[in-house]
């Protein structure tokens, strides 16, 4: 599309980028934070933002003001100028609103956000059909000069945080060994599933908080990233090929794997008082780790925060957005904890997708698109363009 124009005067008109307030019941985050207009403005680009947009989040429309944006009143005003949105759940990671929303968006418009295009692959692909251009920011590839735009990982590193602060919060017991006159307390068991960003981070939160800690991944190759955070890493006896995927991810495993790996895991589950659920397939169900039976010979008391929540669960139990107790033991469906702290999440995220969108102008990929491309960044991220789904993996998602 033709993101540029020239003025009356032949001056260059800046790339217009749009900034709404977001949608998803339980979003807070903003796209953009005011400390963060002036370095798009120094990259060619004029900052929309619709009034209110960061109110969640704790920044006043006047902050944007004096940052150099310009606040509208609506996000149909904002979508009028804006030839790039910004968003932080959008299309597939917004289901609920996503009809709504995409109807307000124009054919020759870009659209950068969650998008969640492998789990929910429909809704990019009527987004391409009205012409809309999508990048997706979980398909970012991990690569080294990636990791200043790799939002999954920022927003995993809070997740994983607050999940155990949340923990804390809702066990009967403390976390530390603690002496005192009345008597020793000891420490703690807290169990985590998946050594990812938000596996690694829990558990690092857990031990600096004075818990006894130990790490689980189907993925051998963690156990001395499970280690450097302090905590014991737990291995299974199963034997398992291929149990990673060239991009780092965890493999989905086959159902006599996954039944033996439950049974194995349940053998240590049921000792502990805090588990961590964090394990994930991109663009599957999560997996199933935690059955109903485990479930019933853990002791009362025992909590399970459950970060895959939205794509299914590691607890068979897990209720997204609701925290249930079942025979003593309290289940939390954990959805969008990132959220829970706005300010700060949104200051993270917002740096990601501003050093996103730098990279994109600085390879060439805008004002004017370009699909030709050969860095590996925009490639891997573009999954809509001119009305089509471009991205192999999102086509063979739509075709399952």
């Amino acid at each position: 599309m033709g993101a540029s124009a020239i003025g009356l005067e032949g001056i260059l008109l800046a790339m217009r980028i749009g900034v709404l307030t977001e949608t998803h019941p339980l979003e807070r985050r903003v796209a953009v934070v005011p400390a963060l207009v002036e370095a798009y403005r120094k990259a060619g680009f004029e900052v929309f933002i619709e009034a209110g947009a960061g109110k969640q989040a704790y920044f006043g429309d006047s902050a944007y003001q004096q940052a150099g944006a310009v606040v509208l009143a609506s996000s149909a005003e904002v979508l009028e100028r804006a030839e790039m949105v910004l968003a932080v759940r959008a299309a597939g990671a917004n289901p609920d609103h996503f009809e709504q929303e995409s109807a307000l968006l124009r054919a020759g418009q870009i659209l950068v956000g969650l998008v969640e295009p492998l789990y929910r692959p429909t809704s990019v692909a009527q987004l391409a059909e009205r012409g809309v251009t999508v990048f997706a920011l979980e398909l970012m590839p991990r690569v080294a000069r990636a990791q200043n735009m790799d939002v999954l990982s920022t927003m995993a590193t809070i997740a994983g945080y607050k999940a155990v602060l949340l923990a804390g919060s809702l066990s009967p017991r403390m976390f530390p060994l603690l002496m005192t006159a009345a008597g020793t307390l000891s420490p703690s068991r807290v169990f985590v599933i998946g050594a990812g960003v938000a596996g690694l981070q829990a558990m690092a939160t857990a031990k600096r908080l004075g818990a006894s800690v130990e790490g689980y991944d189907v993925r051998p190759a963690t156990r001395e990233q499970v280690e450097s955070v302090g905590a014991k890493f737990v291995e299974l006896p199963l034997e398992i090929a291929q149990a990673e995927t060239a991009g780092g991810y965890a493999r989905a495993l086959e159902e006599e794997t996954l039944r033996k790996q439950q049974d194995l895991l349940g053998e240590h589950l049921v000792r502990q008082e805090v588990i961590i659920c964090t394990a994930a397939v991109p663009g599957k169900r999560a997996p199933l780790l935690i059955p109903k039976r485990v479930v019933e010979q853990m002791r009362p008391g025992t909590v399970i925060i459950d970060l895959v929540a939205e794509w299914g669960g590691n607890c068979e139990l897990t209720r997204p957005g609701e925290t249930i107790v079942y025979r003593g033991v309290t289940i939390v469906g954990a959805v969008n904890l990132p959220a829970t702290v706005p300010t700060d999440a949104s200051l993270l995220y917002s740096r990601n997708l501003c050093n996103f969108v730098s990279h994109l102008k600085k390879v060439g990929m805008l004002p004017e698109l370009n699909p030709d491309i050969e860095d590996t960044i925009a490639k891997e991220t573009l999954v809509a363009y001119r009305g089509q789904v471009v991205h192999p993996r999102v086509r063979a998602a739509l075709e399952q």
